[in-house]
């Protein structure tokens, strides 16, 4: 009963956090399994794309892994505008790009899409050890804004799928809800979809 029901969704989804929080890390561990060491950083932004399969949807992440640098911060309105999702991450060893992640949320309320689904991911949780940020501390900041929250780390994979997957379940419960009369909505034709299984 559940595949009636399928629906292909494609969600733009951008990446926003001070340089050095790993954000590239993320999308690099999400979408090919890989961690880098010593990740060059990135420049304007990088784009990537990963399909995620719910019971009642496939999602199609097309992902925005936005530059941290100051001198880039002018561009990101045009990766977030329009997109449907949002990962703000700071890194936990590092109490400022926390300070940096707040402020992207206060941008992102004021002028991002006002249904988007907005995460906030406390990346680097393999080192404890040297944690300036307390989880609890970011668990109530992110209740307050309703924001999902959850500590990641690229290097070692923890919660890196599940964060996106969150995400994935989130959006079609966001979709506006344009369909009172319960008229089955028909989705794009689908000349898409059958040249999207010839190359990976």
């Amino acid at each position: 009963m559940a595949s009636s029901g399928n629906k292909n969704i494609n969600a733009k989804l951008v990446l926003l956090g001070d340089v050095g929080a790993g954000k590239s890390s993320l999308v690099l561990r999400f979408v090919k399994g890989q961690f880098i060491e010593f990740q060059e950083s990135t420049i304007g932004a990088a784009f990537f794309s990963q399909t995620v399969a719910l019971n009642e949807a496939t999602v199609k992440f097309e992902i925005w892994d936005t530059a941290g640098q100051e001198r880039y911060h002018s561009l990101a309105p045009m990766y977030y505008r329009g997109a449907a999702a949002a990962i703000i991450v700071y890194d936990i060893t590092n109490q400022t790009s926390f300070d940096r992640a707040k402020k992207w949320v206060q941008e992102l309320q004021a002028q991002g899409n006002p249904n988007m689904v907005m995460a906030l991911a406390g990346n680097k949780s393999d080192m404890l050890d040297a944690r300036q940020v307390a989880a609890e501390e970011a668990q109530s900041y992110a209740r307050e804004n309703s924001l999902f929250f959850m500590e990641t780390s690229a290097k070692t994979a923890n919660n890196v799928n599940d964060l996106f997957y969150e995400i994935a379940k989130r959006l079609p419960l966001m979709q506006p809800a344009s369909n009172p009369s319960g008229m089955v909505l028909v989705d794009r034709p689908a000349d898409k979809a059958t040249g999207a299984s010839c190359c990976s």
